[in-house]
């Protein structure tokens, strides 16, 4: 198979390396440099870093629907382009431009979170199920038909970090099991359920704030969601002391012998027995990491220690 990559983060990395083992990689697509870190120097996405160990030069084009890329693409004479998290819409003449199409690699059990947070928003939405969909592309947002989808659990402790890890190696999987036989003719398109489809929109700053009035459930939800980043946010208030923010990362539901010495309102902040409490709608939530405002990321007996959270501050 002669077959172009389309990708950019680490995410699409472990797909990358299964194609190379199955294919030989005519081409690699991804986003341009970005700046990144503190000095704002520019970073080579993960995949072009990847391709070069590979003795691939990526293509990074600024645009995509001008049709340079479609024209790159044709030079290849590609029989597929393989795409996963490329980060850009494809356009008509592009997705036509290897001989047997462009397939995407998207992570959700389409037509079920279409867009372009489908690992965060499944988690905040409590699914127990994920998966990885090979779809023939089409001009819409993930509404091409499928070719082959593969499950995975989510579990109670994952976060989008660690289910956006699985995710890539089931990627890398579906890879291997299923791309030479599309290419084959073997796997048979099936038109997605239309009316079915939910929506991953991105994240955005609206997403991240916690409001400590929702049940304890769908805030633990939330914070898994949105860990570790942009990370769930609140403000800390404290009599005689200026707000401060506060990135909460990881939490649980308390457990029964974690008795606050009174019944905690929303918000409301309670230290016993060393367990970090935070009233919720429902039931309280115990927090196990947090970055307080200008500090790292502490497990919650360093930010007790430190004084950064106390019985008796309220989380709005």
């Amino acid at each position: 198979m002669r077959v172009i990559f389309c990708g950019t983060p680490e995410i699409a990395v472990p797909a990358l390396n299964a194609a190379a083992e199955i294919s030989e990689i005519v081409g690699v697509v991804c986003q341009p440099d970005r700046p990144a870190g503190r000095g704002m120097k520019l970073r080579a996405p993960a995949v072009k870093v990847r391709a070069a160990e590979l003795g691939i030069e990526a293509y990074q084009p600024t645009k995509v629907r001008d049709g340079s890329l479609a024209a790159w693409m044709r030079e290849l004479t590609a029989d597929v382009a393989l795409v996963i998290a490329y980060g850009r819409i494809l356009d008509a003449e592009t997705l036509a431009a290897p001989r047997l199409g462009c397939v995407n690699l998207h992570a959700s059990l389409l037509p079920e979170f279409r867009g372009a947070a489908p690992i965060q928003r499944v988690i905040m939405s409590g699914k127990t199920e994920t998966g990885v969909c090979l779809m023939k592309m089409d001009e819409g947002m993930d509404t091409g038909d499928l070719l082959a989808c593969h499950r995975l659990s989510i579990l109670p402790s994952d976060t989008t970090g660690t289910l956006s890890h699985k995710i890539g190696e089931l990627a890398a999987t579906v890879t291997r099991e299923e791309l030479a036989r599309y290419v084959q003719g073997q796997l048979c398109a099936q038109e997605q359920n239309h009316k079915k489809a939910t929506h991953a929109p991105p994240i955005t700053r609206e997403d991240t704030p916690l409001d400590f009035r929702r049940g304890g459930t769908d805030l633990m939800n939330q914070i898994r969601g949105l860990a570790p980043r942009p990370g769930a946010t609140a403000q800390i208030e404290r009599t005689d002391t200026p707000t401060r923010r506060l990135k909460i990362l990881q939490v649980e539901l308390a457990p029964s012998n974690a008795n606050a010495p009174h019944r905690l309102s929303p918000g409301e902040v309670s230290v016993a027995d060393g367990i970090l409490l935070v009233g919720t709608g429902s039931a309280p939530l115990r927090i196990l990491s947090a970055q307080l405002e200008g500090k790292k990321v502490q497990p919650a007996a360093d930010i007790l220690n430190g004084r950064g959270l106390l019985g008796g501050d309220v989380l709005k």
